[in-house]
């Protein structure tokens, strides 16, 4: 067990490490640190993601008997990705503090945000995704490594590939570091996260009760009263961020593909784009997963996973 979680541990900040190295060094690319730390965070959320996807498609396809069956890779993926979530925490704040010295620098006189306000700014902007990424944490972890005590393998399996979803947020957000939000490969990227976070992650509990009912052969609004109420609470909390994120994915997919942002003038290049990072200042908005439903601004400076 705690060799997996070493590996984890060692390999999504080294990952992380790397690929930042890389955009800072490699031939052609030579970002800036600011640049190259926001790309390198995205590049390691999709490869986690893919990773979970895979893991997940992998053991719920291997699991006949829905309670019963066991696969290996349930617990040892669990395990090994633990880490991330806490690595993540800090990621997004690299991410915030980055465009927070930009934004101090054009704004006061090159006088960034201190280290402190900072922080206190980052926890209250992104409050719930860094409470989500704790619970992962603190109790998804246990109930999934001992509570479960080996059943329910396939619902296990089933909730990696949620991460489906996460390629196209940091695609997302990517094109909009680099200011492309009126091509057309953001507004295909758009549809794309639209479709495949309402999926994954709206209809992910809808469809483990679901699965549930077929299995004990009984009706699909009698599963939360069979169901332990831990389960009920523990689903319950789960989905209620995400169906709070598809909200603001539906207004910002609706802004976008009705033009509504064009109404606007771009704003100058100099500014900085928060593709990665959640809002700097008090002006912004709630973070919205990369397709704000704020206007023009929020498309440069709302973030989420």
């Amino acid at each position: 067990m705690l060799s997996i979680l070493a590996a984890g541990s060692i390999f999504f900040p080294g990952l992380f490490l790397l690929s930042k190295r890389c955009l800072k060094h490699g031939p052609g690319l030579g970002l800036s640190e600011g640049d190259a730390t926001i790309v390198s965070a995205r590049l390691v959320s999709s490869i986690q993601a893919i990773m979970a996807s895979t893991a997940g498609y992998i053991i719920a396809s291997s699991c006949e008997d829905i309670i019963e069956d066991q696969h290996w890779l349930t617990s040892t993926y669990i395990l090994f990705a633990v880490p991330y979530f806490a690595y993540d925490i800090y990621a997004m704040f690299l991410c915030y503090w980055h465009k927070l010295q930009v934004k101090g620098h054009e704004e006061e006189g090159g006088r960034p945000k201190p280290m402190g306000s900072a922080v206190a700014s980052y926890l209250r902007r992104e409050f719930l995704m860094v409470l989500h990424h704790v619970v992962m944490v603190t109790i998804c972890f246990p109930v999934s490594v001992f509570w479960r005590q080996g059943k329910g393998d396939y619902f296990q399996g089933v909730m990696f590939m949620a991460e489906l979803s996460t390629p196209s947020v940091c695609l997302g957000k990517i094109l909009i570091q680099y200011k492309k939000q009126h091509t057309l490969l953001h507004k295909v990227n758009g549809a794309l996260m639209l479709v495949t976070f309402f999926i994954c992650r709206v209809l992910l509990f809808p469809y483990l009760y679901y699965a549930y009912s077929r299995y004990a052969s009984i009706p699909l609004y009698t599963v939360p009263l069979v169901a332990p109420w831990q389960c009920n609470v523990g689903a319950f909390c789960l989905m209620a961020p995400q169906v709070y994120w598809f909200t603001l994915i539906c207004r910002g997919a609706f802004r976008l593909f009705t033009g509504a942002s064009r109404s606007r003038p771009p704003a100058p290049l100099n500014k900085p784009d928060g593709g990665c990072c959640p809002g700097q200042g008090d002006r912004l908005p709630l973070p919205a997963n990369g397709y704000s439903p704020v206007p023009y601004q929020a498309d440069r400076e709302t973030d989420t996973h």
